[in-house]
């Protein structure tokens, strides 16, 4: 089993948590990668997030990446990974089966295999 904070850096997200639970991932709330385009705090929020989590050994997680720009500013810090429309649309379980049980998985919905985060 696995931890993850999800939306960190906001609501009840904290610092805390990260000495308090035996953490593995760190999700960047949705709300920070999408000023990443039009803001500079938001561009240091992220490069602060990431290399937190680097630091401590985590996985570090985008949340909400719509935009071509927020998926190249998430590469550039070295974000382990990512998720958002731009990569893939929700699916059915039914097409969700298909799609991990395709030898090629080509597409998720609307995604383009290239816009993988993975640094």
């Amino acid at each position: 089993m696995r931890i993850a904070i999800d939306d960190f850096g906001t609501g009840y997200s904290s610092l805390a948590y990260l000495r308090q639970f035996p953490v593995d991932e760190l999700k960047i709330d949705r709300s920070f990668v999408a000023g990443l385009e039009r803001s500079a705090d938001a561009k240091a929020l992220i490069h602060t997030l990431v290399h937190l989590g680097k630091a401590l050994g985590l996985v570090t997680l985008g949340e909400g990446i719509e935009q071509e720009g927020q998926l190249r500013d998430l590469q550039r810090e070295r974000c382990d990974t990512g998720q958002g429309f731009l990569l893939g649309r929700p699916m059915e379980p039914t097409a969700l089966s298909e799609f991990v049980s395709s030898p090629d998985r080509r597409s998720a919905g609307d995604a383009d295999p290239d816009h993988e985060v993975v640094a």
